[in-house]
């Protein structure tokens, strides 16, 4: 591709409103345009990039077995009202109605799709185990879209789903799916790490995340370098400490006039936070019957630890969370400030485990200026529900080892997930097993966001200067530039051009007619891997000058054997890239 006929421009300047390295620099090499927010226009130089990671994606996936379809975009709302996500999914998901007055969705993913189509071709075990995929839009009417291509409405997405007759075929082709995502990103250049996570609104039993481990992402990481245990915190457990046994001491009111926070609280009677209770007000909005119910949520953990409202609505059954006002919380006999379990009423009351176990703690006592010492689970107040609902946090016990966790930010560029039976009992998608029963068939669900992984491959190779895009995904091979010369340097250009391109190498050619200084930036910019420069000086000294873009030195080459050179540095590139290895923790 010439430049002069390439349908992008680059950016001298760092465009406004943008927080991220990879923002910035697709922004001004010319990959991407904004349209909306969060919706974005790929330009041809990320077009060929986002083309090879599909390339990458369908070899991995035909590699287990997958077989490509297509899947609508715009889908009927009945097959999400079966699921009952239709009315669970709040208003991030696209919905409208078409001229007939049906309702509809735009999918911001797939799963009652692939149930229909399996509830209409998959009658007999013999049609099992299968692995469909696709490469498909999504619509998420994210209402905080940020860093560009990190966090958008529109995006694009691998999504592939295993149909199997038992749980066993699950687990091979989860992990099978674990295996070949692993081998996409190291194909693709990015060091990621999985962790366990929620299953959020997928649902299922049993769900990994890829997360590229970096500043810029919004998930917190929970990180065990003893026994490499790793977990989104959302989902994080730690070992807490047991208190040893003692007797159940008598509850005693005591003054404590102004105390309504845990440090306070401690200092004032000089106790350590962990022989507290803390009281933590919720509202929850809950599908019952396929009706939005609120409730009250009265959430008890040591004072030493905070909730996690990931656990606590899942503990709930919760769609989402928000914090109780202060009327509410009176409502159920309960005092801001000075909370307790004890004698509240219309709540559901979840405590933590970690409670249970820990006698004569300090609590509030329903009253204006008041805590109550010596409170005891079972013997002064019961829960509707125990759960682990503890926030995991540096310095925590890990749960495998008991060794420190720590936490590391990151970006979730991939996700797996038994599904189960979750998808397929809605939509009765049922199969006929060898003695003639019918069974539902088990799933597993399976996703990689390209634009964000483009967008995170940014992130991990750049410098200062602009891109160093990875062989595997850089949208060319080679940047070949020619310096202003005389006619015969530019025809020599023109040669190398035409033979590399014979040869098979990806070439973008400057042949602009602008200065030295705006070309050799430009290329650093855009980040080919290899620059190939062609000028009288290089001339002079017997050939072309071939340098790597992470590489400050260059080499003269000469002309005759361009093509083998390139092909031997080519080769090198990918080599290392084949043999990068996913961030060791």
């Amino acid at each position: 591709m010439r430049m002069s006929r390439l349908f992008s421009q680059t950016l001298r300047d760092t465009p406004a409103n943008t927080d991220t390295i990879s923002h910035q620099l697709l922004l001004r090499a010319g990959f991407i345009r904004q349209l909306g927010s969060g919706i974005y226009s790929y330009l041809p130089l990320a077009k060929r990039s986002l083309n090879k990671i599909e390339h990458i994606m369908h070899q991995e996936m035909t590699g287990i077995g997958g077989q490509e379809v297509q899947m609508p975009v715009v889908q009927p709302a009945d097959i999400w009202k079966e699921t009952g996500r239709w009315y669970q999914i709040g208003t991030e998901m696209g919905r409208f109605t078409d001229k007939s007055g049906h309702d509809m969705v735009l999918a911001m993913t797939h799963e009652e799709a692939v149930a229909d189509i399996v509830r209409r071709e998959v009658r007999s075990y013999r049609q099992l185990p299968a692995l469909i995929y696709h490469i498909q839009t999504k619509w998420r009417d994210d209402p905080r879209p940020r860093a560009g291509l990190i966090r958008v409405r529109e995006f694009t997405m691998l999504d592939s789903y295993s149909l199997d007759a038992d749980w066993a075929g699950l687990d091979t082709q989860y992990n099978a799916h674990s295996e070949a995502y692993n081998r996409i990103f190291r194909r693709c250049g990015l060091p990621t790490v999985s962790v366990k996570a929620d299953t959020g609104m997928m649902g299922g039993r049993l769900s990994h995340e890829f997360m590229y481990l970096s500043l810029i992402g919004e998930d917190t990481i929970m990180l065990c370098r003893q026994c490499g245990y790793t977990a989104n915190r959302q989902v994080a457990t730690l070992r807490k400490p047991t208190a040893d046994p003692v007797a159940a001491l008598p509850l005693t009111k005591v003054a404590t006039p102004g105390i309504t926070t845990i440090t306070d609280l401690c200092r004032f009677l000089n106790i350590q936070a962990a022989a507290t209770a803390k009281a933590v007000f919720m509202m929850a909005s809950c599908i019952e019957n396929d009706a939005q119910v609120n409730k009250f949520i009265f959430a008890v953990v040591r004072g030493d630890m905070e909730v996690n409202e990931t656990k606590l609505a899942n503990a709930v059954k919760a769609r989402d969370l928000r914090p109780a006002t202060d009327s509410e919380i009176r409502s159920i006999g309960a005092v801001p400030g000075y909370g307790s379990p004890i004698g509240v009423h219309d709540a559901i009351v979840v405590v933590d485990e970690a409670i249970t176990v820990s006698p004569n703690l300090v609590a509030g006592a329903n009253a204006e200026g008041f805590h109550v010492l010596n409170v005891n689970y079972g013997r002064d107040f019961k829960a509707n529900i125990i759960a682990d609902i503890a926030m995991a946090r540096d310095g925590d016990l890990c749960p495998e080892c008991g060794a420190s966790l720590e936490s590391s930010r990151g970006v979730e560029v991939g996700n797996i997930f038994q599904l189960g039976t979750r998808y397929s009992e809605a939509m009765h998608c049922l199969y006929q097993d060898a003695d003639g029963d019918d069974k539902p068939v088990i799933m597993g669900s399976y996703g990689i966001g390209l634009g964000r992984l483009l967008a995170c491959i940014a992130e991990e190779h750049h410098d200062d200067m602009g891109l160093c895009m990875p062989l595997s995904v850089a949208p060319y091979h080679v940047h070949l530039i020619a310096l202003k010369g005389d006619a015969k340097t530019e025809q020599l250009a023109d040669q190398i051009y035409m033979k590399l391109q014979a040869g098979g190498i990806e070439v973008l050619y400057d042949d602009r007619g602008e200065r030295p200084g705006v070309k050799f930036m430009d290329a650093d910019l855009i980040g080919l891997p290899l620059r190939i420069t062609v000028g009288e000086r290089a001339l002079a000294r017997g050939g072309v000058e071939l340098k790597h873009r992470r590489n400050k030195a260059s080499e003269i080459v000469p002309i005759e054997s361009i093509d083998d050179c390139v092909n031997a540095e080519l080769g090198m590139l990918w080599k290392n890239l084949t043999s990068v290895e996913m961030r060791n923790l």
